[in-house]
Parts: structure tokens; sequence; C-alpha cells
């Protein structure tokens, strides 16, 4: 496997992004740290017809079938386990990606509050000066998000905001959540066919 790279999905509408950043990712042969909080349970369950089961034990193997991992391409961690490599600066993966990323969370991560593992995860990597990409999917926007993204954009992590473009001509919403997922990849320097460089279109 490539690398490893933890995913976060928090409790904004918008599951699709994550359900497909991490095909995505499983594709690449990343080695996926997948955390679920109990909100963005309650979304996948709400948006998609994805059959999630309720015990952490299930979950890990119904996750890696339904994404058709390799074995232990995907690890997926309670928002309690504090014992879990996220929650260390000695071993937590050098890339994070919250996808997608509700208003709480950003206010979470910002202040540092490390309530739950997400936000003890994205802390690591922050305090680590590593990769960290928050895709808000929230719209409008008050002034607090905005003074919440500021604030880590200027600690040097990534603000993606899921707001597809149009100009490739999208011909469904896959390729309009395909937008979104090919600029994440981007970031993360991973190889993508999902979005031509502009000028190839």
């Amino acid at each position: 496997m490539t690398e490893n790279i933890s995913v976060a999905v928090t409790g904004a509408s918008g599951a699709q992004y994550a359900i497909r950043l991490i095909e995505c990712l499983i594709r690449a042969k990343v080695k996926v740290h997948l955390l679920i909080s109990d909100a963005a349970e309650v979304v996948i369950r709400t948006e998609t017809d994805i059959p999630l089961p309720e015990l952490k034990q299930e979950k890990q193997a119904f996750l890696s079938d339904f994404f058709n991992a390799e074995t232990g391409q995907i690890t997926y961690y309670a928002n309690d386990d504090w014992f879990s490599p996220l929650a260390s600066g000695t071993s937590a993966p050098k890339k994070m990606v919250v996808c997608p990323a509700s208003g709480g969370s950003i206010a979470a991560i910002a202040m540092g509050a490390c309530n739950s593992l997400i936000e003890r995860a994205a802390d690591v990597v922050i305090k680590e000066r590593n990769q960290l990409i928050m895709v808000p999917r929230e719209t409008p926007v008050s002034d607090i998000h905005l003074e919440n993204m500021l604030k880590l954009s200027r600690l040097g992590c990534v603000i993606l905001p899921a707001s597809p473009g149009f100009y490739q001509n999208p011909k469904s919403l896959d390729d309009i959540v395909d937008f979104v997922v090919a600029r994440i990849l981007d970031q993360l320097d991973l190889k993508q066919d999902l979005l031509a460089p502009w000028g190839e279109r």
C-alpha cells in the first residue's frame, strides 16, 4: 500500500463525497484510517442506502467488504478509541481529510477541543505540522464559520469547500461528486482520473 491517510466523516450533509473519496483511496492502494461520527452515521443512513451496522466489530468487516478493500486496508476506529494510533503524534498518519466537515466539527477542531477521536486526530495533524484538509458543506456560512475556517487556514490547513464546478459539463450527480473528490485527491498528491486538468478537457 502506498501510504496511510485518515478520513473523518462528520455530520454535515454530503455523505456521498466521503463514500466516493474512500472508494478512490482504496483503488489507489491507500491504507485508510476511518472515523465516523454519530451524526455522520445518521446522515449516511438518511442520504444513502448503505446498511451501516451498529456495532464497531461489525462495521470493520462491513466497510472492508463494501469498499472491496484488501485485508487490513481499512481500519475503522470508534470515536472514543483513545488508544488509537490516530491520537498520538508518534504514530498518526501525516495526512487527514475531514469530509464532509460540519460547522460543529470545524469549530471544535479550530478550538483544539479534543472531545472525540476525530477532534484529537485533527489536533495531532495540526500540532505535527502535517496535512489536514477540511471539506465544509454548510451554506450559507456565518461569521462564526468563516472565522473558524480562517483560523484553521492560518494554521496551514486546506479549506476545500464542497463547491462543485460545472465547466466540465456534468451529466450526472456522480460527475458533480467526482469534481469535489478530484480536488481532494489533487491536494493529497494522488493520481486521479475523475477530472482532467484545466486545458485538457
